[in-house]
Parts: C-alpha cells; sequence; structure tokens
C-alpha cells in the first residue's frame, strides 16, 4: 500500500511559485505577508492552494511536478483574486474551490506539452469567472483591503511592485514579498527592485496617476519577468529589460482600456520574449556574455 505523502511543502512551494520560487520558505512569507493584509484572502489562498493539490494528487498527475508546488501557484492566485474583487458569499466560495481545480488542470495542459504556461491558468479561469460575476450574478465589490500609503519613496515604490502580485496593497506585505523572494534567489530579488522601479519610472512618462505609480499597478508584472529572466550573466539582464519594457507597455495599455490586467502583461512579454530567444538561436545569433 502506497503510504500518502503530506501535502504542507507542496502547498508552501506551490505558493512560493507565484514568483517562480520553489522554497517552502517563500511561500510561507508569502502566506504571512496575505494574512498581515487581509485574513479573508489568507484563508482563500490556503483553500485554493489545498485545492489544486488535492487536485493534481487525486488526477495523478508527476509527483515531482506536485512536490515542486507547479499545480498550487495558479490555483492560490484564483483564490486571492476572487476575494480580492468580490463579497466572499457561498457561491463566490464555490468559484474559489472550482476555479482552483479548473486552474490546476489548465496548469497540467501546459506542463505535459512542455509549454511554458507561467500563471495562464490562472488569468483565464479568473477572466471568465469576472465575466460571470459582473455579468450573470453579481456577488457585491469586496470591502478594501489595500493599506494605507506612507510618503511617496523609492524603496516603498519598489517593493509595493512585489505585493501587487498577489494583490496586496500594504507596504509590509511588499517588504515581506520582496524578502521572500530575496532568501530564496538575491539575484532575482534585485532584479526585481530594478523592474519595480523600471516599471514606475515608465508609467510615470505616460503620466498614469502617481498614486496608482506607487502602488505598485505599473510595476508587479515588470518584477515576474524580472525574475523569470534573472541570471548572473550579462545577456540575463538584456532579456530582462527587454521583457520588463514590454510588460509595462503592455500594463499600460491593457489599464487604460479598463481591462482586468491580472499577470497577462507579464506571460505576455514573457512568451515574446521567449519567442526572440529562440528565433534568434535558430538564426544561429548569440548574445555574448
Amino acid at each position: 500500500m502506497t503510504q500518502r505523502k503530506p501535502i504542507a511543502l507542496p502547498c508552501l512551494r506551490g505558493i512560493g511559485q507565484i514568483m517562480l520560487q520553489n522554497n517552502a520558505w517563500t511561500g510561507t512569507l508569502f502566506l504571512a505577508g496575505i494574512f498581515y493584509d487581509s485574513m479573508l484572502m489568507g484563508f482563500a489562498a490556503v483553500v485554493a492552494v489545498v485545492t489544486g493539490t488535492l487536485t493534481a494528487r487525486l488526477l495523478r498527475y508527476d509527483e515531482a511536478d506536485i512536490e515542486a508546488g507547479l499545480y498550487g501557484f495558479s490555483a492560490t492566485l484564483v483564490g486571492v483574486a476572487l476575494t480580492f474583487y468580490f463579497n466572499p458569499v457561498p457561491l463566490v466560495w464555490a468559484a474559489v474551490v472550482l476555479g482552483s481545480v479548473a486552474a490546476t488542470w489548465l496548469q497540467h495542459q501546459f506542463i505535459r506539452r512542455g509549454w511554458p504556461g507561467f500563471t495562464f491558468p490562472f488569468i483565464l479561469v479568473t477572466w471568465i469567472l469576472l465575466y460571470l460575476f459582473h455579468h450573470v450574478y453579481q456577488p457585491g465589490a469586496a470591502a478594501s483591503v489595500a493599506g494605507a500609503m506612507p510618503v511617496s519613496d523609492d524603496f516603498t515604490t519598489a517593493t509595493n511592485g512585489f505585493g501587487e502580485v498577489i494583490f496586496q496593497g500594504s507596504v509590509i506585505a511588499g517588504i515581506i514579498f520582496f524578502v521572500a523572494v530575496f532568501i530564496s534567489s538575491p539575484t532575482a530579488g534585485l532584479y526585481g527592485v530594478c523592474a519595480s522601479l523600471l516599471g514606475a519610472f515608465i508609467s510615470l512618462e505616460f503620466a498614469e496617476p502617481a498614486t496608482d505609480i506607487h502602488m505598485g499597478l505599473f510595476s508587479f508584472n515588470a518584477v515576474l519577468c524580472a525574475i523569470t529572466f534573472a541570471g548572473n550573466k550579462p545577456r540575463d539582464g538584456i532579456w530582462v529589460l527587454f521583457s520588463v519594457v514590454l510588460s509595462v507597455l503592455l500594463d499600460v495599455g491593457m489599464l487604460q482600456q479598463h481591462m482586468a490586467v491580472l499577470t497577462f502583461p507579464f506571460v505576455a512579454a514573457c512568451w515574446i520574449t521567449l519567442g526572440m530567444q529562440h528565433l534568434l538561436q535558430k538564426m544561429g545569433i548569440k548574445i555574448k556574455d
């Protein structure tokens, strides 16, 4: 008889994988930051990541992928997003569970084909649920959980970009998230800080509202891009810069159209950047270190 493995570590790694960190301590800090801002969102994150991980186990997906948390991060984001946007009535909680299952299944479709899905399963599921809850059944908007903002400065502008990745608006949550990434990968953490500041600068050039810029609304997709392509070689910096600028431009454009941005600019920018890398490789063009 096969002994069932505990799910605590895969769940924590799944939360850490929101920012591409296969690290249970990172996931623990992310969860602590979410709970700091909102007990409701923290509970939703736990329900969602457990649902996603158990779904992967029940469907007998690859155990190594489950242990690495690859079936937890999109599900977690679905849970946090729905309780960020909507009043937590029973139907919303049902959507958290069903959405987590759907995101896990979609994640598997990318994984088994070897495609880089990133957070696209979360995006697709959440877009569908947002449409249904806005046009079919309206549970009402959630109460705001954004933390009070101090006087704007470069440090908090940078860390707020980390916080908004998981829908958290307080400075404390942003700092916790930065530390969580830094202890797993200092290079990724520092690249993320630079990307957050660059995102703020670019959006400022487009005359976006200063409050939104300081909150990190134009930086969190840039942070994810920077973490994705972070590395110790100079060419890594080139790809970080390319993907970050592209993600911010997409972010600005989508927000100006009043679209639910989520992490789509990050995913789209990463797909385009990976496509560019593949094209240059096929052409035999190599960027020197």
